[in-house]
């Protein structure tokens, strides 16, 4: 009898490649998740609202970083939670970060987050991830992300208005240059939330559009 064959994984196996072609630049001996995880003048601000929004709840908050990549942002996050879950779709990356990070309270999974199931917690950590899925990958997490108190979003957007949620098919792009950007609040996906908050924005240089972070709660 005829083996079936396998259904393709197509967004694991693109940003597997990503990382080993290293499509996202750094070192072919290690992973490097971007300068958008790396440049000073983007993760500083960042990192302050962050901090200071997981201080306010006095380390009480379980955190679920989803799309971890090389955790140079999780790392400075870990110690101001009481538990933090970081994943990732790539798994040599996720067991690279297991030798490296090691913290009392720091755990890290493989996992789609449109496909599989979610850790349990309190606030979710979204940053520059939603932004390389398709419509229905998106709408598949959606799903899941309204089990959770809080919700930390990072989306790279175009600078002037546009017209958001132009679908892709997933991997290294963006939808930047269809002059669109995701918006969990609008269709297809109509995010339903109690409150919504700006808590940095960043303008890249030559027009490349903007680094927007939100908060939204859920409940």
């Amino acid at each position: 009898m005829t083996k079936k064959a396998k259904k393709p994984w197509p967004t694991k196996d693109a940003m597997n490649q990503i990382y080993e072609l290293n499509l996202w630049g750094g070192s072919e001996f290690d992973f490097y998740s971007g300068s958008g995880s790396h440049d000073p003048d983007i993760i500083n601000p960042y990192l302050d609202v962050l901090t200071a929004f997981l201080e306010s709840h006095n380390r009480t908050l379980t955190v679920c970083d989803l799309g971890c990549g090389d955790f140079n942002i999780g790392k400075q996050l870990t110690q101001f939670t009481k538990k933090y879950i970081a994943a990732d779709i790539v798994e040599n990356l996720i067991e690279r970060n297991k030798q490296i990070y090691q913290a009392d309270n720091l755990e890290f999974h493989c996992l789609d987050i449109a496909k599989d199931e979610l850790p349990t917690g309190d606030c979710i950590i979204l940053r520059q991830v939603l932004q390389h899925l398709s419509n229905l990958e998106i709408t598949n997490a959606v799903k899941k992300l309204e089990n959770y108190k809080y919700i930390i979003l990072t989306e790279h957007i175009p600078l002037d208005p546009f017209i958001p949620n132009k679908d892709i098919i997933s991997g290294q792009g963006i939808r930047l240059k269809q002059n669109s950007g995701v918006n969990l609040l609008e269709a297809p996906f109509n995010l339903k939330v109690n409150n919504e908050t700006l808590l940095n924005e960043y303008t890249l240089d030559n027009e490349k559009g903007r680094i927007v972070t939100k908060l939204y709660e859920v409940f």
